[in-house]
């Protein structure tokens, strides 16, 4: 096992548990313990883990942001869900954005049925999702690469998405604030967004339930600029009681059917 893949299960691992063992993972890996000490210093510098005496705890710190290959295996039950809503929401020969997030990822596996459609992204990831698909019009935006997120940012990135006006912008965020709108940990992840947001017909914001009530360092827009919100199960009382009153439609699987009464 290569050492970057060691630390990333590393990290998922302290994910689910919130804390791990130096001796424990010793064995797991088959590694000397003052190898896995190696890779619990590189998780503590990069801001993931704080360590302990025999090992390491989780750093809940909202702020920082998890390796986008540890992110695109998270909830994906709750992304799967949330690609299948989305796809029916975009018809043969629209014109949209998707974002780098990991749910646009599964938006974008979700759009393969669909025809003619041209995609905008600042996704590798997603350009090389949607590399084998036939009769589409595929767009990168450019820009610099953001190592460990797989995504196109920068000034570059913002001055080609506003070249273009779509139909649809499909984006994840990493919080979502009554009072304060959409929000993400890093003000060129924001800009992008609301680069997106400005530059298309409809708004669409996909977001878990764990976003929902949270708060992070940059203000990516305005809630009321959103048009549709795609979740993966019902919001609080409270949540759908204030997209209403800012006529936001708010769509998320009902028992195990979804709503096709779409855009």
């Amino acid at each position: 096992m290569l050492a970057l893949e060691r630390k990333n299960q590393i990290l998922l691992k302290l994910q689910e548990e919130k804390k791990v063992v130096v001796s424990e993972l010793s064995q797991l890996y088959s590694v000397s313990e003052e190898t896995i000490r190696r890779d619990l210093d590189k998780l503590e510098k990069e801001g993931f883990a704080i360590k302990s005496y025999g090992g390491a705890v989780i750093n809940e710190e909202i702020g920082i942001d998890l390796p986008f290959n540890i992110r695109k295996n998270q909830n994906i039950a709750g992304k799967q869900s949330i690609a299948k809503i989305v796809s029916a929401m975009i018809h043969d020969g629209d014109h949209i954005f998707l974002d780098a997030s990991t749910t646009a990822v599964f938006a974008a596996k979700a759009l393969k049925e669909k025809e003619r459609l041209t995609v905008i992204t600042n996704s590798m990831e997603i350009l090389l999702e949607l590399s084998d698909v036939s009769g589409w019009n595929i767009i990168s935006t450019g820009g610099r690469m953001r190592e460990g997120y797989l995504a196109f940012l920068g000034s570059a990135t913002q001055e080609s998405i506003r070249s273009f006006y779509v139909d649809k912008a499909v984006f994840s965020c990493k919080a979502l604030d009554m009072e304060r709108g959409i929000m993400e940990s890093q003000e060129s992840f924001a800009m992008a967004k609301k680069a997106m947001m400005a530059s298309s017909r409809k708004s669409i914001l996909v977001v878990d339930n764990t976003k929902f009530g949270q708060t992070s360092y940059c203000v990516s827009g305005d809630i009321r600029r959103v048009d549709t919100v795609v979740t993966d199960r019902k919001p609080s009382d409270d949540w759908l009681a204030f997209f209403a009153e800012r006529n936001i439609d708010c769509r998320y699987p009902e028992g195990k059917e979804d709503n096709n009464e779409f855009l």
